[in-house]
């Protein structure tokens, strides 16, 4: 790392550069101010199509290959004042609208605070960032279930005991309308809390993939919960939305409650982990109709070069599997996703080439079954 002193004025404060795993960095001698200024971006091609299925038109529709520039963000973060006063905030270049913003209290470990917006610590595979991620997308449970971004504030903290003792907890009130709505559309607010016991002590980092090579086993078992009730019945980057089978409804409308359950593994260069969703969707402008979805997937990963001399130190294999039911009270119809994916990383998660071959199918009871096959490959950079 190279560093360098700068001076704009006599009575001013000295400011370090330097370039690390955040970006480019800026320092006062002091350490009372940083600012790390990063970008990033995605280059993908995917045939036939970049779209997975969500309803059983979506496997006849026609598709188009696709080579895109599939993320562009600009992040800045750092601290001011004094190091546990920090803030961060993300910017979306392809969209043009700011995704995070906020200011994060983190004097103590066990009791931190923050307000703004940001992805809620509600799922591991939603929190993990999309350029540290270990497959090329997140699974198709993902768009059902996600809370994705919300304004509101949060207080969390890590209670680190000896061994067994050891726990991270995350919960906080916000809007429930998702991204860029700083009101309510009712007066219920969305309420969530994330449990995470590390159960070998330690813990985990919402990360994907033993870069590291842990050489001593870390693993997590989590459990969350929410309750919201507003127009929408789904949240995504865009803000809310609905799902297949509903509509954006009336201010406060839907009524939702959802859960969790999740694992996570890493030990020399193996990596893990699990979810298992549940999600009950209740109209109050339709008798209180109530429908409930759920789903899972399980997901490893492995450099192959622990075990064998021959395979590329750089080069992970990774494979996935999604299950996801949208009514189980009917249970005519069921999504699967099979997944296999390669890693070649070049610099970490800040450099890497991902390959992918998915598999999706739609099961009915009424006599459909039906499978569609999508190929791509990316490139994800950070500077």
């Amino acid at each position: 790392m190279s560093t360098a002193a700068l001076v704009n004025a006599q009575d001013s404060i000295p400011v370090t550069s330097s370039y690390g795993d955040k970006g480019f960095e800026f320092r006062t001698t002091d350490n009372r101010f940083l600012l790390q200024i990063q970008s990033r971006f995605q280059f993908r091609y995917a045939t036939p199509s970049d779209e997975a299925p969500t309803a059983l038109e979506d496997y006849y529709t026609e598709d188009a290959d696709t080579l895109n520039i599939n993320r562009a963000r600009l992040k800045v973060g750092g601290h001011a004042y004094q190091p546990w006063l920090k803030y961060f905030w993300e910017y979306d270049l392809r969209r043009g609208y700011l995704l995070d913003y906020r200011i994060m209290i983190e004097k103590y470990d066990w009791l931190k605070f923050k307000a703004g917006q940001w992805k809620l610590e509600y799922s591991r595979e939603r929190s993990i960032s999309s350029g540290g991620q270990q497959m090329l997308d997140r699974s198709i449970l993902n768009r059902v279930f996600t809370l994705d971004r919300q304004q509101g504030g949060a207080v969390y903290g890590h209670l680190g005991g000896d061994g067994l003792l050891d726990f991270n907890y995350w919960t906080g009130i916000t809007t429930g309308t998702g991204r860029g709505a700083s009101s309510n559309d009712d007066d219920k607010f969305l309420y969530y809390g994330r449990f995470q016991w590390n159960v070998l002590g330690g813990g985990l980092e919402f990360d994907a993939s033993d870069i590291k090579r842990h050489d001593v086993p870390a693993a997590i078992i989590a459990v969350a919960g929410s309750t919201n009730r507003s127009r929408y019945t789904r949240f995504s980057s865009s803000g809310g939305g609905a799902l297949e089978g509903f509509e954006v409804g009336e201010d406060g409308r839907f009524k939702i409650k959802q859960y969790v359950i999740e694992t996570a593994l890493m030990y020399k260069g193996l990596s893990w982990q699990s979810e298992y969703h549940r999600k009950t969707v209740t109209d109050t402008l339709n008798s209180n109709l109530e429908t409930t979805m759920s789903g899972y997937y399980v997901q490893a990963g492995y450099f192959l070069h622990e075990s064998f001399n021959w395979w590329p130190k750089p080069l992970e294999a990774a494979f996935r599997y999604a299950s996801f039911d949208p009514n189980i009270d009917n249970g005519d119809e069921k999504h699967l996703e099979k997944s296999i994916a390669f890693n070649w990383f070049f610099d970490g998660h800040s450099n890497k080439l991902t390959a992918d071959i998915t598999r999706f199918d739609i099961e009915q009871l009424a006599s459909y079954v039906e499978d569609q096959w999508r190929y791509r490959l990316q490139w994800d950079v950070s500077f």
